[in-house]
């Protein structure tokens, strides 16, 4: 099986569970994952998941093992003002960057080209690269500036991912509507994950 450098940025937006799950789909699925999330992620996900992550990666490292019940031995946790990361640089760049959650901040300050943080210059190196850049923006409702950064994204080859999860396969619980949308990302990064959901026979 190929497997891919996959970058995985966590940002202070609601939507913590699809991380999560991204996380795991990916790590079980042997590929070499990045993982980078802000301060703002850091709170969001304490509220929404009860995880401990800290500027202290080591710790984070281990806290994630434990949850996940796995050595991780393919997941490379990365601070967020560590500029000496590979993720810095076109020379040695991910195949792919996958922002989940991406806050309106964060697309944004991409959009218009700013590297404040590791998060936003991987973003730039993976543009100019002509790399793979998936967001999935989580907002409700969306302003016409959100929209217009979005377009201006889209428009440089950007995709964008809302987090809208369909109901045509009869959901049950809430974790059916996290694979739903998680599913559709990993389609887009040409993860195959087998007995997904599809529309019709």
């Amino acid at each position: 099986m190929i497997t891919k450098k996959i970058l995985i940025a966590m940002t202070g937006a609601s939507g913590a569970p699809y991380t999560r799950r991204l996380l795991e789909l990916l790590v079980d699925a042997h590929h070499q994952v990045y993982f980078i999330y802000s301060k703002a992620a850091q709170i969001v996900a304490k509220q929404e998941l009860d995880w401990q992550l800290s500027d202290d990666l080591q710790s984070s490292k281990l806290f994630l093992t434990e949850i996940f019940q796995s050595s991780l031995e393919n997941l490379t946790l990365v601070g967020i003002e560590d500029w000496f990361s590979c993720v810095a640089s076109g020379s040695n760049m991910v195949d792919s960057m996958l922002i989940c959650p991406c806050s309106m901040g964060t697309l944004s300050a991409i959009a218009h080209g700013l590297s404040d943080n590791l998060i936003e210059r991987a973003a730039d190196v993976v543009l100019k690269e002509n790399k793979q850049l998936i967001l999935v923006p989580r907002e409700m409702p969306f302003s016409s500036i959100h929209l217009e950064n979005m377009l201006k994204l889209s428009q440089i080859g950007a995709e964008i991912i809302p987090p809208i999860p369909g109901f045509y396969y009869q959901p049950k619980k809430i974790e059916d509507l996290i694979d739903f949308v998680v599913i559709r990302i990993l389609k887009h990064l040409e993860v195959d994950i087998p007995d997904s959901p599809k529309w019709g026979r």
